[in-house]
């Protein structure tokens, strides 16, 4: 979709810090962050809903590798995950830490790089 600005992220259009991504998906942080980590799960194709992703599973599985990471990267056990749908019309799930970690969220170049950290040694 043109105007999207999750597709403008899959496109490389706008600046993001991806963590994650393969064939069918992208991680990336969110801009404004819940906690320090916070990232955005997005399919790669324009799909208005997470119920509407056709794999599904491989979709969750990308989305469990990012809270694996950041249970890591923030030393945290405690992730939370949030599917609502209505601030971007294109399937997104929220991945963060919880809000007692320590960082600076508005950090976003050093959180993403913890996060990468963790998933390469997974």
């Amino acid at each position: 979709m043109e105007d999207c600005i999750f597709c403008k992220i899959v496109r490389k259009e706008i600046p993001v810090e991806i963590v994650y991504e393969d064939e069918n998906f992208v991680a990336f942080l969110d801009i404004h962050p819940e906690s320090p980590g916070h990232v955005q799960v997005i399919p790669k194709a324009h799909i208005r809903w997470v119920w509407d992703v056709p794999n599904v599973g491989a979709y969750f599985e990308a989305a469990r590798k990012i809270a694996i990471a950041q249970r890591k990267a923030f030393n945290t056990d405690w992730v939370l995950s949030r599917i609502v749908g209505e601030e971007v019309e294109h399937a997104h799930i929220w991945v963060y830490p919880d809000w007692n970690v320590e960082g600076d969220k508005t950090d976003l170049k050093t959180n993403a790089e913890k996060i990468r950290s963790a998933i390469a040694s997974l």
